[in-house]
């Protein structure tokens, strides 16, 4: 569950989040949609505690968030074997189980590449399947699909359908798409807040 009480969220002198009164009950999917730069992200970091409100207040009762950020994150010198298996136990009994991952995915050949010989779509699907391993009770996907189009981005689609069924879900997106299939509900970004569709 995670509930946003009347906040909002200014930096310096620009207010990102007005008043937002928002809640995901337990086992709840919403997805945020609105235009780049209206706060979307921000509050997905103040879903996971990276940042504090201004006023109001967020509580969550999750304990174990997974959070996909927009950009990969990937750590460098690691495979995209080895930075699924780092959320596992970083050790070589769970290797398989990165593995089996990185082949939901379809990245089951691209397991010993460094981020570096990644492409944007491929990272991004890396990100995907470490939240995804983590099996966390929260999870937090900011436009998780971004860099995918075509058969990959449904079959992808599908996966995050089939593997978020009863955890609490928080995603962000453009695509109306995604939103309708991850999410039970939509919220859509208006002077600050985001209002149910």
């Amino acid at each position: 569950m995670i509930r946003f009480e009347d906040v909002s969220l200014s930096y310096g002198e620009r207010a990102v989040l007005r008043h937002v009164r928002l809640r995901v009950p337990p086992g709840g999917r919403a997805a945020l949609m609105g235009p780049s730069g209206c706060g979307k992200t921000s509050l997905l970091h103040l879903a996971a505690g990276l940042t504090r409100p201004t006023a109001g207040a967020v509580v969550s009762n999750a304990r174990r968030p997974a959070y996909a950020f927009q950009e990969p994150r990937l750590l460098p010198r690691l495979t995209a074997a080895q930075n699924v298996n780092a959320v596992l136990s970083d050790s070589p009994e769970t290797m398989a189980q990165a593995l089996r991952w990185l082949d939901a995915v379809g990245l089951a050949d691209a397991a010993d590449k460094l981020p570096r010989e990644l492409s944007g779509g491929m990272a991004q699907r890396v990100n995907l399947a470490r939240a995804l391993a983590y099996d966390g009770d929260m999870l937090l996907l900011d436009e998780p699909l971004r860099e995918l189009d075509g058969d990959r981005k449904q079959a992808v689609l599908s996966l995050l359908a089939e593997h978020t069924q009863g955890r609490t879900l928080l995603v962000t997106t453009h695509d109306p798409d995604v939103a309708h299939t991850l999410a039970d509900a939509v919220y859509i970004w208006h002077d600050g807040a985001f209002l149910p569709v």
